[in-house]
């Protein structure tokens, strides 16, 4: 079969796919996006029923766009996400083909770009980028037999109470997830067990102001690299039944057993390590600490927002801190399901190029990666905190963008093609040396 040829093939359709196809599309760049299910695919199979984003609405979107059914402050349900971005995907016009999965990409011999395979058949693009964002491979620590309960599923695999069998359920990860299924459980009367690890635990609003809105106006989103030893530590914050602060000890007042970090299985018994009372309090640390800095950015500016002294009340210990359960008979204890909510993997095992360092993580520099002409996009931490978020990898993706137009710059000075790549749009701006006018997004400039 033929090879069909682009400028830029971008590999997922979701936050990042979409984003990416806005920005190259304003520089009239010609490009594809290829998705293997439909756009947003995770947020409609991959995520349990109740689910909610965990930022408000005015937050989590992209400038271009509100979403329509919820209001500012809410936060938007996991279909309304879904539909969101395929109604923006629609907006931009983005060329979007659905049920093309990519099986690999490698470099030409003796000439630029790259070979793009897929289910249906293959292209030849000057540019790949890599849009499949974080959360492509389910990690499950290999910690209990799959036989030593009736059912052991992801967090994402979950999509409510009744897909479980009759019992109680140890949920093993208080990050979001975690403890929102924790919650939900426990509400529809299961005896919940919570396996709580290090953890942030920011309030989800302070005297008035979303912590979205605190993190925003106190830098924090901005911060180039996570603190060191925090690489990993998840958040553990809630838009859930209209946003609330995590609390581990209303959790535990409210029936969910807390537990320390799960660590070995034998014989039947599970047992966790003896870490549960610092790593609570350590999130209580996290906590207060954004509580001064936000009361300190409140005194220098002269902000009129009311205080909040019962954001600091903390009650009293429960028995599981107190005295922890350190080993558990999951037979004895009744426990039919476990839901571990242990996060995920990269996968990028199409991506046949000399792009990853040995432990097979990504090498790049704000998504521009160290093989020319490959580019990452959605990741953690990719060129600062607010990354992985939606409004965050917008603005990713506008460098990104910016970073391929200019590429295509240098690449067509002087002889409109000295990559051996024909244009493959009409509508593409002829070149010149304003790079900068390309990069910005304003062809008509550069003409």
């Amino acid at each position: 079969m033929t090879s069909q040829q682009i400028d830029v093939v971008v590999v997922g359709a979701g936050q990042a796919g979409v984003a990416i196809s806005e920005h190259l599309g304003a520089a009239g760049i010609p490009h594809v996006v290829l998705e293997r299910d439909r756009i947003a695919e995770r947020w409609r199979s991959e995520r349990w029923d109740s689910l909610v984003a965990n930022g408000p609405a005015w937050h989590d979107r992209f400038p271009g766009m509100e979403f329509p059914d919820t209001q500012p402050d809410g936060f938007a349900g996991k279909e309304d996400v879904a539909a969101y971005f395929t109604a923006y995907a629609e907006k931009i016009g983005a060329p979007v083909r659905t049920g093309v999965e990519v099986t690999g990409v490698r470099r030409h011999d003796g000439r630029p770009g790259f070979q793009v395979d897929t289910s249906e058949g293959s292209w030849d693009a000057r540019y790949v980028v890599a849009a499949t964002g974080p959360f492509q491979r389910p990690v499950i620590p290999p910690i209990v037999p799959d036989d030593a309960v009736a059912l052991q599923i992801h967090s994402s695999g979950y999509k409510n109470p009744r897909q479980l069998p009759d019992g109680g359920v140890l949920v093993v990860g208080a990050g979001s997830s975690g403890v929102q299924i924790a919650e939900e459980l426990r509400l529809a009367g299961r005896e919940v067990h919570l396996s709580v690890g290090p953890h942030d635990r920011p309030p989800r609003s302070y005297r008035g102001r979303d912590f979205c809105w605190w993190l925003g106006v106190l830098g924090m989103w901005d911060a180039e690299t996570p603190p060191q030893g925090a690489e990993h530590v998840t958040i553990a914050v809630s838009g859930a039944r209209g946003g609330h602060t995590v609390d581990f000890r209303a959790l535990a007042a409210g029936g969910v057993t807390l537990v320390g970090l799960t660590s070995t299985f034998d014989d039947g018994v599970l047992h966790f390590a003896p870490d549960l009372v610092e790593n609570v309090e350590q999130g209580d640390r996290t906590h207060l600490a954004l509580l001064d800095a936000a009361d300190a950015y409140v005194e220098r500016n002269g902000l009129d927002l009311p205080e909040e002294p019962e954001a600091r009340v903390r009650r009293p210990d429960p028995d599981c801190m107190t005295d922890p359960v350190e080993q558990l008979d999951l037979a004895a204890q009744g426990i039919s399901s476990i839901i571990w909510a242990t996060g995920f993997a990269t996968d990028h095992g199409w991506l046949d190029v000399d792009a990853f360092d040995e432990r097979g993580r990504p090498e790049h520099r704000r998504g521009v990666s160290r093989e020319p002409g490959v580019y990452f996009l959605g990741l953690p931490w990719l060129s600062r905190r607010g990354s992985s978020f939606i409004w965050g990898v917008w603005h990713d993706a506008k460098h990104v963008a910016d970073h391929i137009a200019i590429q295509r710059g240098y690449l067509t000075y002087g002889s409109g093609g000295a990559d051996g790549l024909r244009a493959h749009s009409t509508t593409e701006p002829r070149a010149t040396t304003d790079l900068h006018a390309v990069a910005a997004g304003r062809p008509e400039v550069a003409r």
